[in-house]
C-alpha cells in the first residue's frame, strides 16, 4: 500500500503538469494543420501521415511536437513546398516554433502571423517570399529568433520590429530591403543585414552583421528544448512507475495487473496519460447516486447514466453491472485499452474511468443528440429527426471510423456490434462510433479469430453465426444493415411486419423483396420529406454489396468509402447483378430438373404398375 501511494503521488505530479495549461478543442488544431498543408502545395507528398479524421495531431503526426495536447512546434524545413502560408496557421494559438526554411514558398509575408503571440522561433529563410516585413509583427512580444534571409523582400524595416525587445537573433540578409536599419536592432546579440540595400557598415558606422555571424542558425527556443527533455524525463518516470507496479503486483500474485484502487481516497484529479481517474464519490454525485431517472441506455454489460461533473461538464457514465461476471473484467480492460490506441474523429473518446473493489466504470462525453437509432425511431413529440443530408453524413462518418479501425490501427480492431444504436451523434450531428465493449484486438497475423458469438440479431453476418469466427467482413455486413436502417428508418428485425402481411421479418430480406417488385419508393423512410433519389439508390446498392452472403464477396471499408462517393460502385454492382442473374437461372434449371424428375418418376411408376398388372 505504501508503494502504491508513492506511485499515486507521481501521478498527481503528472496531473498538475497536465492541468497547468488551458485546454482547447484538439479538432481545431488538426483541421488548421490540414488547411495549412494544403496551401503549402506538398506536390512531392512529403507529409503522408496527416489525416483529417484523427482527433488530434499530437498522437502520431510527423514533424509536429506537442505539449499538453497542443501543437507547439512545426518543423517543415526542406520539404520542397511551393505554395503559400494559409491563414489557418493563426489557429495554432500555442505555437512556439515554426520552421519552413529551404522551401520554395512565395507570396507576401502575412500579417496574421502576428496573432501567434507565443511564437519564439520563426524561420522562413531561403524561400521566395516577396514584399515588405509586416509592421504588425511588432506584436510578437515573445519572439526571440527571426530568420528571413535569402528571400525577395523589399521596402523598409518597420520601426515596430524594434518593439521586439526579446529578440536574440535577427537575420534579414540576402534580400532587397532598403532604407536605414533602426538603431535598436544593432543591439540584438546576433544580427545580419548583409547583401541587402540597407544602410549599414561605413555609411552608418554600424556593422552589417554581428561577429561571429550565426546566419542560418538553427537555435531553438529554450522552451522547446525543455519540453523535449521534460517529455523524455516524464516518459522515463512513467515507464519506471509502470515497471514498479507490475513487479509489485506480480510478487503479490494479484489477479489484475492493470488497475489498482486505494479505497476511500479521492483520486478525481489523478491522470494516467490522457485518461482521468475519477473517484467513486465524484461519479456518485454526478449521477445523483446513479438514479434511475438518469439512465440513458442499457448495454450488454450494464447501464449508461447521464452525469454532470462538479465543473458543469456533462458526461455519460457507463457502469458495468457485474465486472466479476464472465467477460466483465476483460471487457472493461479491453475497452480502456482500445480507446487509448484508437483516436479518430468518428470514434467515441474515453474521458476517464473509475475502479474500486466492487466497481468498474467508464466515463465518456455526453452526446446531446443521443444515437442514430433514437433519432430514427424514438423521438419525442416536437423533436425533429434526421434529414437526408444528415443521414448521408452519418453513413460517411461511420465508414471513415470503421476504415480507421480496420486499416490504420495496429493491431486492427473489429467492432462486432455495429448498429444504429451504437452510432452516437455529437452537437453537430457528426457520427461517433461508440460501444467498444464487444470489440476485440486482432493480431495482424491472424485473419479470423474464433470467439463467442456476440452482437445483435439482424446485424450479425451469417458466417459469424455459423462458425463463431469474426473478421473485418463481419463489420462490413453490420455496416450494410446500418445503411438500410438509415434509408428506411426501420429496425433490422421487426416482428410488426408480420402484422402488415409482410413475410420478411429481417430488414435485409424485406428490402430485397421490395427491389424485386420494383417498389423502391416504399423503401425510403416516410419521415423523409425530401431526398436525392440517386443518392438513396447509391447507398442501397452499397448496402447490398456489404451484405452479400460470403465474406470474400463483400468490399473492404476502404473500398466502401470510395463507393459512397461513386468510385468503383457501378462495376461492383454490375458484378452483383450478373451473379444474381446466373443464380436465378441456375435455380430455374434446378426447378425444371426437379419437375422433370418428378414427372419421369410418376410415369415410371405408372409403367411399373401396368406391367405388374399384366
Amino acid at each position: 500500500m505504501f508503494q502504491l501511494k508513492i506511485f499515486s503521488s507521481w501521478l498527481i505530479f503528472l496531473s498538475v503538469l497536465r492541468h497547468s495549461y488551458p485546454i482547447t478543442d484538439p479538432d481545431v488544431e488538426g483541421e488548421a494543420l490540414i488547411e495549412f498543408l494544403r496551401a503549402l502545395n506538398d506536390s512531392n507528398n512529403q507529409i503522408k501521415d496527416w489525416n483529417s479524421f484523427f482527433v488530434s495531431p499530437c498522437y502520431s503526426w510527423s514533424n509536429v511536437d506537442c505539449s499538453n495536447k497542443h501543437v507547439i512546434s512545426l518543423n517543415l524545413a526542406s520539404k520542397g513546398f511551393s505554395g503559400t502560408l494559409s491563414p489557418s496557421i493563426a489557429k495554432l494559438k500555442y505555437l512556439v516554433s515554426l520552421e519552413l526554411q529551404d522551401n520554395n514558398l512565395a507570396g507576401p509575408l502575412p500579417d496574421y502571423i502576428a496573432n501567434l503571440t507565443r511564437l519564439e522561433y520563426l524561420n522562413l529563410a531561403d524561400n521566395n517570399f516577396s514584399g515588405s516585413v509586416p509592421a504588425t509583427w511588432g506584436r510578437l512580444s515573445s519572439l526571440k529568433h527571426l530568420l528571413l534571409k535569402g528571400n525577395k523582400l523589399s521596402g523598409h524595416i518597420p520601426d515596430t520590429i524594434s518593439n521586439l525587445t526579446g529578440l536574440a537573433e535577427l537575420d534579414l540578409s540576402s534580400n532587397g530591403l532598403t532604407g536605414t536599419v533602426p538603431m535598436p536592432l544593432f543591439s540584438i546579440p546576433i544580427f545580419n543585414f548583409s547583401n541587402t540595400l540597407l544602410r549599414c557598415g561605413s555609411s552608418l558606422d554600424q556593422p552589417c552583421a554581428s561577429k561571429p555571424s550565426l546566419s542560418g542558425s538553427t537555435n531553438k527556443p529554450k522552451l522547446v528544448k525543455v519540453v523535449g527533455f521534460a517529455s523524455c524525463g516524464l516518459f522515463a518516470l512513467i515507464i519506471l512507475g509502470a515497471i514498479f507496479v507490475y513487479r509489485y503486483h506480480h510478487m503479490h500474485r494479484h489477479k489484475t495487473d492493470v488497475f489498482f484502487d486505494v479505497s476511500g481516497e479521492d483520486e478525481s484529479q489523478i491522470s494516467f496519460w490522457q485518461l482521468r481517474r475519477f473517484s467513486w464519490r465524484e461519479l456518485q454525485h454526478a449521477t445523483k447516486n446513479f438514479s434511475k431517472s438518469n439512465v440513458i441506455g442499457t448495454g450488454g454489460f450494464g447501464k449508461v447514466y447521464k452525469g454532470v461533473l462538479s465543473d458543469g461538464t456533462k458526461v455519460a457514465v457507463k457502469r458495468l453491472a457485474d465486472y466479476q461476471a464472465p467477460g466483465g473484467e476483460a471487457a472493461f480492460q479491453r475497452e480502456v485499452q482500445l480507446i487509448s490506441v484508437a483516436v479518430h474523429k468518428n470514434l467515441l473518446r474515453l474521458i476517464g474511468y473509475c475502479t474500486t473493489s466492487t466497481e468498474r466504470i467508464l466515463v465518456y462525453p455526453f452526446m446531446e443528440n443521443r444515437s442514430v437509432a433514437y433519432q430514427l425511431r424514438d423521438l419525442k413529440e416536437g423533436e425533429k429527426g434526421l434529414d437526408w443530408a444528415m443521414r448521408k453524413n452519418v453513413a460517411f462518418g461511420t465508414a471513415h471510423g470503421l476504415d480507421y479501425l480496420h486499416n490504420q490501427c495496429n493491431p486492427k480492431i473489429i467492432h462486432r456490434d455495429l448498429k444504429a444504436a451504437n452510432i452516437l451523434l455529437d452537437d453537430n450531428f457528426e457520427a461517433v462510433l461508440g460501444d467498444f465493449g464487444l470489440a476485440k484486438l486482432v493480431d495482424t497475423r491472424v485473419t479470423h479469430v474464433t470467439t463467442q458469438v456476440r452482437g445483435t440479431m439482424g446485424h450479425i453476418a451469417p458466417e459469424y453465426l455459423c462458425t463463431g469466427k469474426s473478421s473485418e467482413k463481419t463489420d462490413v455486413f453490420g455496416y450494410g444493415i446500418t445503411l438500410l436502417e438509415l434509408v428506411t428508418g426501420q429496425r433490422a428485425v421487426d416482428l410488426f411486419r408480420l402484422q402488415e402481411e409482410e413475410e420478411d421479418v429481417l430488414l435485409l430480406d424485406h428490402i430485397k423483396k421490395l427491389l424485386k417488385e420494383d417498389r423502391v419508393k416504399d423503401i425510403v423512410d416516410r419521415n423523409l420529406e425530401t431526398y436525392d433519389s440517386e443518392e438513396v439508390e447509391r447507398i442501397i446498392h452499397v448496402a447490398l454489396l456489404c451484405t452479400r452472403n460470403y465474406p470474400e464477396e463483400r468490399p473492404t471499408m476502404s473500398e466502401i468509402v470510395k463507393m459512397l462517393q461513386g468510385v468503383g460502385l457501378q462495376e461492383r454492382w454490375n458484378e452483383l447483378e450478373q451473379h444474381n442473374n446466373e443464380e436465378e437461372v441456375s435455380n430455374q434449371l434446378m426447378s425444371h430438373q426437379f419437375v422433370w424428375t418428378a414427372e419421369y418418376s410418376t410415369l415410371d411408376q405408372e409403367a411399373i404398375r401396368l406391367s405388374a398388372a399384366r
